[in-house]
């Protein structure tokens, strides 16, 4: 699987908590201590946001903890927001344009987790993606699909209600092709002004999603990055959070319900 983490307040510096922390994302991704696999190196990225309005990226396939541009980028770098992410793969090639976060427009996303028999269903999958966005598909993921997917279902006016749509529908697709897990999905997104996460999946193994506020903005984690975690709030599964100033407000997040709404329709 991933890690990843988001930050969002006042002006920072990355490495601040990609790189310093007791677990850091770095560390993270050689030795995380929650999730299936304890090693993510297949590739990285970064996102942040600055006056300009939309995100600057920054991704590569070496593992986070060898790549010295990484380092130097992190240490120079503040942003009021930005996303970070380790990659594990589930199945598609280690390449810069599988690697997390994505972007289109004003908005970021990155994920954890897998959509089962992806290899069966890569093509209905591709075809749920709205023909109008279908050229800002650069790679192969499920999880660059998803994204795209919610952009179609309104992720500009209903950024968690077309999170919701997307899964439910990716979720349908899969339970069809009948590999387990069906759908595993903690992820997080962000319009450069707020920040949204969920937790979900098809089984009781919802990939884990923590998050912290701190006296100068919010961390949302894959795992706390300290071992004095007191202050660290698990995100339950079936629920979503949304980032306003320097409050959390928690949603439900229940995709089974828009599967149901579709066979309905």
């Amino acid at each position: 699987m991933c890690r990843f983490l988001a930050w969002v307040g006042e002006q920072r510096y990355l490495d601040e908590l990609i790189q310093e922390q007791e677990q850091s994302l770095v560390i993270q991704s050689r030795n995380a201590l929650i999730g299936k696999t304890p090693i993510n190196a297949d590739g990285f990225g970064l996102a942040w946001y600055s006056d300009r309005g939309t995100p600057c990226f920054y991704k590569d396939t070496h593992p986070a903890w060898s790549d010295a541009n990484l380092k130097q980028l992190a240490h120079h770098t503040r942003s009021r927001l930005f996303l970070a992410h380790v990659r594990a793969s589930t199945g598609t090639a280690t390449s810069r344009n599988n690697c997390h976060p994505f972007g289109f427009d004003k908005w970021s996303f990155m994920h954890n987790g897998q959509a089962g028999g992806h290899d069966r269903i890569r093509q209905a999958l591709d075809a749920m993606i709205p023909a109008q966005l279908y050229g800002y598909r650069m790679g192969a993921t499920e999880s660059e699909a998803i994204f795209l997917i919610a952009h179609g279902e309104g992720l500009n006016t209903d950024p968690i209600g077309a999170m919701e749509r997307a899964i439910g529908r990716v979720e349908t697709l899969s339970r069809q092709s009948g590999a387990l897990p069906y759908l595993r999905f903690a992820a997080c997104w962000s319009d450069g002004k707020r920040v949204f996460a969920a937790r979900y999946a098809s089984d009781r193994y919802a990939p884990s999603l923590h998050y912290r506020v701190c006296k100068d903005g919010i961390i949302i984690s894959s795992e706390p990055l300290d071992v004095d975690n007191d202050d660290w709030v698990e995100i339950k599964p079936n629920t979503a959070i949304e980032t306003e100033g320097s409050s959390v407000l928690v949603h439900a997040f229940d995709p089974s319900m828009a599967r149901n709404q579709e066979k309905v329709a």
